[in-house]
């Protein structure tokens, strides 16, 4: 035998048995080696170490997106009763309401809005006073006093007119709260009190408390307080019909857009108490006691200033605006306020 001929032999006998074969261009006969596939990687040796690389990714994602708005930790309550507000007040609450505005002719409406106001103005005047501020709460009780004798009770507003010119200035608790640095607290929405924050909250129930506490029957009676709020409640509905329309009818989130209307009107209300708001006085006696120089108890029927004054905007905000203007020769200047028909 020759050695060309045992290597094929070699070669088939040093394969394995289960091994491919292959052959050669001269003949020969070799083994097929074979790379086994590779084992997949196990999940539970994998998950342990990956496990605080997806935490601290989440913590990441949860720290960029917070879960709720500045001021409204409640955000999530908040929404669902916006909803389930939206949806009694489309079913049930905005029908009634302007079914009561179609049904009652607008002089009643007025009177009894004008009423109810009324009543308010022993609330306005205690808080004024607690926010030491006597000259705003001398024209409130003047507004009430004119309004409870000459105006029928209050059904009339005369307090308002040119004569008197002692138009409605809301105050309560909440307000003296924001004037004393309380702040607001997180914002609420609440059935059938609509947007409010905790000071307000606790604002509105210590005024609710006035009149039955000082007064009792029959501000203290459920026969009162209900038809009431019901008629004060459809009243307001009604006539902030239009408002509520042009606010909701282009906003892409109707629940925020709200929530930022009452945020930021109530920020500019106390700001005004505080003086630091672009509130206009319409009287010397819209003062506090903060400033020395001014005069609570100025007479606001003092005269105005000659006419040769050169500085109108000093003119007296209480003048009867139908008075003949003064001569002027500059027009430009002339008070917004007149009587076109004086």
């Amino acid at each position: 035998m020759t050695l060309p001929a045992l290597g094929p032999v070699v070669l088939a006998l040093a394969a394995p048995a289960a091994a491919p074969t292959a052959t050669l261009p001269d003949g020969s006969i070799i083994a097929l080696v074979t790379t086994p596939p590779p084992e997949p990687i196990r999940a539970d040796l994998v998950t342990p170490i990956l496990a605080p690389v997806q935490a601290a990714q989440d913590v990441t994602v949860a720290a960029e997106k917070p879960p709720h708005a500045k001021g409204d930790p409640l955000e999530g309550f908040n929404r669902s009763m916006f909803n389930a507000h939206q949806k009694f007040d489309r079913a049930v609450l905005r029908p009634v309401a302007m079914g009561y505005k179609h049904a009652v002719p607008k002089p009643v409406r007025s009177g009894i809005r004008h009423f109810l106001s009324n009543l308010t103005e022993p609330i306005v005047f205690l808080n004024d006073l607690l926010q030491l501020k006597p000259g705003k709460a001398l024209r409130t009780f003047g507004r009430f006093v004119f309004n409870s004798t000459l105006g029928l009770g209050g059904v009339l507003d005369i307090a308002k007119l040119p004569g008197f010119n002692l138009p409605h200035r809301p105050n309560g608790f909440g307000d003296t709260l924001g004037y004393y640095g309380v702040k607001p607290g997180p914002y609420l929405f609440l059935p059938f009190v609509g947007p409010t924050d905790v000071r307000d909250l606790l604002g509105g129930q210590a005024d609710g408390l006035v009149l039955p506490l000082a007064v009792g029957h029959p501000f203290d009676q459920l026969k009162y307080q209900i038809p009431k709020g019901v008629v004060s409640g459809l009243d307001q509905r009604a006539e902030a019909d239009r408002d509520l329309k042009a606010l909701f009818g282009t906003a892409v989130d109707p629940y925020a857009t709200l929530r930022s209307v009452y945020l930021q009107d109530r920020a500019g209300e106390i700001d005004a108490l505080k003086g630091r708001g672009a509130a206009i006085k319409t009287s010397p006696l819209d003062t506090d006691l903060s400033d020395p120089l001014s005069d609570p108890l100025a007479d606001p029927a003092a005269a105005p200033p000659k006419p040769g004054s050169t500085a109108p905007e000093f003119d007296d905000p209480l003048a009867d605006p139908a008075a003949s203007p003064p001569p002027s020769t500059t027009p430009e200047f002339s008070d917004p306020l007149a009587d076109p028909a004086g």
